[in-house]
C-alpha cells in the first residue's frame, strides 16, 4: 500500500534545482519515496549496501543521457562527500542526484571537501495526524494555526498505539509491532551504528538506548546516566550524540528569552518511535514533540525559517511542556495533558511573561473545544491536524 507523502512534491521541486540529501530514522520510507521519482528507463537506483552497487558507484559509469540517480546509504562510504562534490560539479548540468540515508546528512562530520550551496536536505518523518488526514498543509510561522472543525480521534489513537512509521502502522497488528520493534533495533545497533561510529561498548549504549525510553519528557540527567550505565560523563555525552544523529531520539532545550530566572541547560529527549513507550502520558508527550519536530522541520527544509522547539521552566518549577518559536520570536504554547480541561497556571503565566500570541492546552480523551481565558483547550486531534 503506497500513500503520497508530504515531501513528495518538495523534493521533486528542489531536484531541478540542485541535489537533494534525504535522511530520516531507518525503515522511515526514504527509499521507497526515493524510487517514486524514478521515471526513465535512463534513472538509476544505487545502494551502497549491495555489492554490486558499490562497485557501479566507484566505477562512475552514469547514463550519457538526462537521468536521476538515487544513492541510498552512500553516507557509510568514508569519503563520500568528497566524492559526490567531484560528480556533481562534473555532470550536475545532465544528471540529477538524490542521496538518501539514516544518518544526519546535513550536518555528519565523516567526509571530505564542503557541499555548501550544492544541495537541499529534507529530513522526512513518520506519518502524522495533520499529513493523514490534511495532506499538504503546513502552517504560516507566526501566523494563527488552522484548525478543522471536526478531527476524528481513531487515526490519533492508531498513531498514538502503532508509533509512525509506515510498516506497523499500516499493519496495525500488536504483533506484526512487535516483531518489527524488535527486528529494526537489532539491525540499528548491529548495522547503523557499527557502520558509522566506532563504539567499543556496544551493549552499554543498548542499555543507556532502554534507559532513554524510561526517563521520555523528564529533565535528562548526564550523570544520572553516568551512574547507571558505571561509565565516563564523556562516554554518556558521545553515545547520546550517536543516538541523535542516528535519528534514535532528540532533544528539546529550555526556552530563556526574556525569563531571568528560567533553567539554562537540562533538556528533555524524546524517541522517533514512541510506539515502545509504556506510560499513556509519557507516550502522549512524545508523540506530540514527535508531530512539533515534523513541523520544524519541514518549515525549515522547505521554507528556510528558523524555527525553534523548547520546553518552559523556571526555577520555582513552573513549568510547560512546549514552546515553538519562530525567527526568534514565540509563537504558540501547548500544554499536554491526558483529560483535565482546567487551563494549567503555568501556561497563563509564561503567556503573559514572553507575550506568546497563542496559548493551547490539548487533551487526549476530551472532547470540547473551549477558551479558558487566553487559553484555547481542545482535543490533541484537532490540535494535531493543523500541523504537517
Amino acid at each position: 500500500m503506497w500513500i503520497s507523502r508530504y515531501l513528495q512534491d518538495a523534493v521533486r521541486q528542489d531536484l531541478e534545482q540542485k541535489m537533494v540529501f534525504l535522511s530520516g530514522p531507518r525503515q522511515v520510507g526514504k527509499t521507497t519515496l526515493a524510487k517514486t521519482f524514478l521515471k526513465k528507463a535512463a534513472d538509476r537506483y544505487y545502494n551502497w549496501d549491495n555489492r554490486d552497487d558499490r562497485r557501479q558507484i566507484l566505477a562512475a559509469r552514469w547514463p550519457a543521457e538526462k537521468a536521476l540517480l538515487v544513492f541510498d546509504e552512500l553516507h557509510k562510504y568514508n569519503k563520500w562527500k568528497g566524492w559526490i562534490k567531484g560528480e556533481y560539479d562534473r555532470h550536475g548540468d545532465r544528471l540529477r542526484f538524490l542521496i538518501t540515508g539514516s544518518a544526519r546528512l546535513d550536518i555528519y562530520r565523516k567526509g571530505g571537501d564542503s557541499l555548501q550551496g550544492r544541495y537541499h536536505a529534507h529530513r522526512l518523518h513518520g506519518f502524522s495526524v495533520g499529513e493523514m488526514e490534511r495532506p499538504g498543509l503546513l502552517p504560516a510561522p507566526l501566523q494563527a494555526l488552522d484548525f478543522p472543525e471536526t478531527a476524528s480521534p481513531d487515526l490519533l489513537m492508531n498513531l498514538l498505539r502503532f508509533g509512525p512509521f509506515p510498516e506497523p502502522f499500516l499493519a496495525q497488528n500488536p504483533r506484526t509491532l512487535r516483531r518489527w520493534q524488535r527486528e529494526r533495533m537489532d539491525r540499528f545497533f548491529r548495522e547503523d551504528v557499527r557502520d558509522l561510529e566506532s563504539v567499543r561498548d556496544l551493549a552499554s549504549l543498548e542499555r543507556m538506548a532502554d534507559l532513554l525510553v524510561e526517563r521520555v519528557g523528564s529533565l535528562l540527567s548526564l550523570q544520572s546516566l553516568r551512574e547507571d550505565l558505571e561509565v565516563s560523563h564523556r562516554a554518556v555525552s558521545h553515545w547520546l550524540e550517536i543516538l541523535e544523529r542516528l535519528y534514535y531520539c532528540f532533544r528539546i532545550t529550555p526556552y530563556s528569552g526574556r525569563l531571568t530566572r528560567s533553567l539554562k541547560k537540562a533538556s528533555k529527549s524524546y524517541l522517533w518511535d514512541w510506539s515502545g513507550i509504556t506510560g499513556e502520558g509519557a507516550r502522549f508527550e512524545n508523540l506530540i514533540a514527535g508531530h512539533l519536530l515534523k513541523l520544524k522541520h519541514a518549515l525549515e527544509d522547505q521554507e528556510g525559517y528558523r524555527i525553534g522547539l523548547h520546553y518552559l521552566r523556571d526555577v520555582d518549577k513552573r513549568e510547560v511542556d512546549f514552546l515553538v518559536s519562530a525567527e526568534g520570536k514565540p509563537w504558540f504554547a501547548l500544554e499536554c495533558k491526558i483529560s483535565d480541561r482546567t487551563a494549567s497556571p503555568a501556561l497563563r503565566y509564561f503567556g503573559d511573561r514572553l507575550q506568546i500570541p497563542w496559548l493551547y492546552q490539548i487533551t487526549l480523551k476530551g472532547k470540547e473545544d473551549v477558551l479558558d481565558g487566553p487559553v484555547r483547550v481542545l482535543p490533541a486531534a484537532k490540535f494535531l491536524a493543523a500541523l504537517p
